[in-house]
């Protein structure tokens, strides 16, 4: 078992001893809140002993769903958005293959998303590439009244049951959704779908260790026992019981809040894997929902190195200096690329042969870790050991744990999202929706 491992080495010319002492009194009473239920929002701490807690007899359960169905069919559609999809997406894309998608034979079905945008002509291709495919469909939603999901799901319902037959489309259909109520609880009841509940105390984003994640991922593929396990490690590692000074989920939001109080305001995550994209999407909601309140809070923002270095590359080296970056590093890559010597060495590259590419990757990461702060960017350093669903359950754990501290210590909320309601009743006045007539007249005139 190789834990995580957190580096803050290179904040120490930004931040003194005493403003990062000052700071820690600060997560220190956060921390006391937190582990007392006693903050506002007290009503979502589901996930902090989720891992540990955990109802062995769904795993048990989603694990047999997941061995059933594997072999009828070849897609599985996920249906969700936000907190609802991208915890998956984030965990799938590190455990299976960056090419999985052009293999004829695959062992699992293979995830492809709906729901997570409004986008015409997307779910038309959708709707199309599906006509003589077998596939079946996870559709994840609390209230069953978001419309983005929503929409997907009746379109693709639709579809399903017209492919092959309400009776058939029934056994495909998956639903998670709230234990008692809502419109996708009702419909499921109805008719007759499997279902999994979405715990009441847990919010979207904090829930990809509930069957919100752990359906889709296990269906895929995903070792879910293992994803489970990281997070327990990472629990007993960042508990109350644990010395500040020796808990890196503490010691994290202590340096981000710091460097915050010195005017860094926006907190890149950065990676050099391009397996972790969607991993940095999960964390983008993560922080931005959970913070960005009362005119607080880090905007979070992230690159894919080395990718991104010609492009964001420039700003970051030299522009407005309102940013530091978190780091995410792996030790060893999963597989080894050797580089071989070319005779005419036109390329310049012979320097590298022999080299695996892993190491020219590493070097690229240590260098540009470098460049950045000479150019004023302080860089924080999270460290795991490899890119697999252990390591994923012990960074989700970790950034979770950090964020909710963080909020304490900003003084809000950080389990609601009272702004993500705003867009929401313009689109449902502009379009017409019964009980916003009033509204509907307002706009108009804005318009």
């Amino acid at each position: 078992m190789v834990m995580l491992n957190l580096d803050l080495s290179k904040i120490n010319q930004f931040i003194s001893e005493t403003e990062f002492s000052a700071v820690k009194k600060k997560i220190r009473e956060s921390s006391k809140t937190l582990y007392s239920k006693t903050g506002a929002g007290n009503d979502f701490l589901g996930w902090l002993n989720l891992p540990d807690s955990y109802d062995k007899s769904t795993v048990n359960e989603i694990l047999e769903l997941s061995n059933n169905l594997k072999s009828k069919i070849d897609f599985l559609v996920v249906i969700g958005i936000g907190g609802s999809y991208l915890g998956t997406r984030a965990v799938s894309e590190i455990s299976i293959g960056n090419f999985d998608y052009l293999k004829t034979k695959r062992e699992f079905p293979q995830i492809i998303y709906a729901g997570q945008n409004i986008g015409e002509d997307y779910l038309f291709e959708l709707l199309d590439v599906l006509e003589d495919k077998s596939y079946g469909i996870v559709v994840v939603s609390k209230s069953g009244t978001t419309t983005e999901p929503a929409l997907a799901f009746r379109l693709l319902k639709d579809h399903l049951i017209k492919v092959v037959g309400r009776d058939e489309a029934r056994k495909r259909i998956i639903a998670i959704t709230d234990s008692s109520k809502g419109a996708l609880r009702k419909m499921a009841h109805q008719e007759g779908y499997k279902t999994f509940v979405i715990p009441d105390d847990v919010g979207g984003r904090f829930s990809v260790l509930t069957p919100v994640g752990l359906v889709p991922l296990a269906i895929s593929g995903v070792d879910i026992v293992s994803l489970l396990k990281g997070a327990e490690d990472m629990r007993q590692q960042t508990s109350a019981d644990v010395d500040l000074e020796k808990n890196p989920a503490v010691l994290y939001a202590v340096a981000r809040n710091a460097l915050y109080q010195k005017g860094k305001v926006i907190e890149i995550l950065v990676n050099y894997n391009s397996q972790l994209h969607y991993f940095s999407e999960w964390w983008k909601q993560l922080f931005g929902e959970s913070e960005g309140k009362e005119n607080k809070g880090i905007f979070p923002a992230s690159v894919d190195f080395t990718t991104d270095l010609h492009s964001m590359g420039q700003y970051i080296q030299e522009g407005k200096r309102v940013l530091f970056e978190t780091v995410i590093s792996i030790k060893k890559s999963k597989n080894t690329v050797i580089v071989p010597s070319d005779e005419g060495n036109l390329d310049k590259l012979n320097y590298l042969s022999g080299k695996g590419v892993n190491v020219v990757n590493k070097m690229a990461e240590l260098g540009t870790l470098l460049a950045h702060l000479d150019g004023g960017v302080p860089n924080i350093k999270v460290e795991i050991d490899t890119l697999d669903e252990y390591n994923m359950g012990q960074l989700i754990y970790f950034f979770e744990i950090s964020c909710a501290l963080s909020g304490y210590t900003l003084g809000i909320n950080p389990f609601d999202q009272p702004g993500v309601e705003a867009y929401k009743k313009n689109m449902f006045a502009l379009l017409g929706k019964p009980g916003f007539e009033d509204e509907t007249t307002r706009l108009r005139k804005l318009i």
